[in-house]
């Protein structure tokens, strides 16, 4: 698989359940619809942070690391899309690939699910200047006035390891080519993209699939 340009589009579900074939633009046609099986281990891995309507019509995953640029500024186009569209369900996998600093940031925000303050927490570390690792991270904890101690206790928990090894297995089998990867239907985008991209992006896994 070669890596074509950070704001190309993906094709997704091959027969193999994995193989993703870059250049295909959002809005072709599928001879190779993903799975069922394959959507249901993106889209609802009981540990991953749902944002927007729990109940909606369709699915948005972004798979992101924290200290990735472009994973930065998807923040508020995220936030406005979700805005946009009450029928969004917005999930996020955590896909720490940017060495032991992201992986550190993803163990603690996942924790913090645990403590019900998983988004303002998230939106606080990709707001961090510099590098996401463990000083900044802790930093960020004590400012947002987490339990600290049990953060850390649940950074280790069976649901937060789980989570991180699932999303880093479920990256490897699709082939994705790096962060922000966006996933809906049966197509997805990766790098930085603007609201019109990942609004048309959602319509075409409606049309897709409803």
């Amino acid at each position: 698989m070669k890596l074509m340009d950070r704001r190309g589009a993906l094709r997704l579900g091959l027969a193999s359940f994995g193989a993703l074939s870059l250049g295909a633009r959002a809005g072709f046609g599928h001879d190779n619809p993903m799975p069922p099986e394959l959507r249901d281990e993106i889209e609802r891995q009981p540990f991953a942070p749902v944002l927007g309507n729990p109940a909606g019509d369709i699915t948005l995953t972004e798979f992101f690391d924290y200290n990735c640029p472009h994973c930065r500024t998807a923040v508020p186009v995220m936030k406005r899309l979700i805005a946009a569209d009450p029928k969004l369900r917005v999930v996020f996998r955590e896909w720490p690939i940017f060495g032991e600093g992201s992986y550190f940031a993803t163990q603690a925000s996942l924790a913090t699910l645990k403590q019900g303050r998983y988004l303002e927490f998230h939106e606080a570390l990709m707001q961090i200047r510099g590098k996401a690792e463990e000083t900044s991270v802790m930093a960020v904890v004590r400012k947002t006035g987490l339990d600290e101690a049990r953060l850390k206790r649940d950074m280790e928990s069976a649901e937060v390891l789980g989570h991180i090894d699932h999303s880093m297995q479920l990256g490897d089998h699709l082939g994705l080519a790096g962060t922000p990867t966006f996933i809906a239907g049966h197509d997805g985008l990766f790098g930085g993209q603007d609201l019109a991209s990942l609004t048309a992006l959602v319509a075409q896994a409606r049309r897709d699939l409803l």
